[in-house]
């Protein structure tokens, strides 16, 4: 018997890095992602708490 394989291959998997082997590049980006991360969470926290000024979207009187 034999046996018919159709398309493509999968490629293998990369190899994991391990935390010894990041670079500049890759510890920056983490700091930004940390960074931003952080930023949005206090958003969502004073949209929470109403901070907004101008208490949100008004309806007019109008039917």
């Amino acid at each position: 018997m034999s046996s018919r394989q159709g398309g493509k291959l999968k490629p293998l998997k990369a190899p994991k890095k391990d935390k010894k082997d990041e670079d500049e590049d890759d510890v920056a980006f983490k700091k930004k992602k940390q960074e931003e991360a952080a930023a949005l969470k206090a958003a969502k926290e004073k949209a929470l708490k109403g901070g907004a000024p101008g208490g949100g979207i008004k309806k007019s009187g109008k039917k």
